[in-house]
């Protein structure tokens, strides 16, 4: 008897139809999902914003906040430091809330915040996560945030490995594309993502030290991570429930 069904979809304008009925796992390993989880780690809070009028409207209202992020490649203006994870990480000043933007990963996250469970991933947590939902949901939904309307190499990676657990466990492929990327890129290292666009990004702009970062921290971290309903990436506790977290901000608890 099946244990419910996983799909692995891609970009924020398809996440939508994902929200009413199943947890969703988003995924931007290069690079919002591991500045996120990154920083929580080390014990910042961290706002995840659509646009810049939401990370202006954000900062206005927490304590001292950081902007960090990225559009479109660019730094925005005003902003204090980039969707670096490296940079981040570095940072002494971690009493300072973040509020972080991005071309697609928050983008995303701001699509599917909505949806009863959603949970953060990138290589650094992919196996704590995979473990987490195989015992909680029937229908999940693992997405890639993409970039320029492609499903990048790094996300798919990791979709896959998250996906590739839940098929072990019983889980059916809801569709022919989910299992096409399982089988492709399910045994993949991390490091097969370095030859892909967003790696050549990285190294073209001189920021080679945050691919570094991503292929040199797998499965590191132990934690799961969710969004709550203000936009809020928090760390559940070792058996936390995200519905029940989630509900519990939503009323103030």
């Amino acid at each position: 008897m099946s244990r419910g069904t996983v799909v692995i979809d891609a970009l924020p304008e398809r996440a939508a139809r994902y929200v009413a009925d199943h947890a969703v796992v988003a995924i931007d390993v290069i690079r919002a999902t591991t500045t996120a989880v990154t920083v929580v780690a080390l014990g910042r809070r961290c706002f995840c914003v659509p646009s810049i009028p939401e990370a202006l409207r954000a900062r206005r209202r927490l304590d001292e906040a950081l902007l960090a992020g990225e559009l479109g490649g660019r730094t925005p203006d005003g902003f204090d430091v980039g969707n670096s994870p490296t940079t981040l990480a570095r940072r002494a000043d971690v009493h300072r809330p973040l509020v972080l933007l991005s071309s697609s990963g928050t983008r995303l996250l701001h699509a599917v915040r909505d949806a009863e469970s959603v949970y953060l991933a990138c290589f650094r947590n992919a196996a704590a996560v995979a473990r987490h939902v195989v015992v909680r949901h029937r229908r999940i939904a693992v997405i890639g945030a993409g970039s320029h309307g492609q499903f990048r190499t790094e996300d798919q990676i990791c979709c896959a490995w998250i996906a590739a657990v839940l098929l072990e466990a019983g889980y059916e492929a809801a569709d022919a594309r989910t299992s096409a990327v399982v089988a492709r890129w399910r045994g993949a290292p991390a490091a097969a993502c370095a030859s892909g666009a967003s790696a050549d990004y990285l190294r073209r702009s001189d920021q080679v030290a945050d691919l570094d970062f991503v292929l040199t921290h797998v499965n590191d971290l132990e934690t799961v991570f969710t969004l709550l309903a203000d936009g809020e990436v928090v760390a559940l506790p070792a058996e936390g429930s995200a519905a029940t977290l989630r509900g519990k901000a939503a009323l103030g608890a």
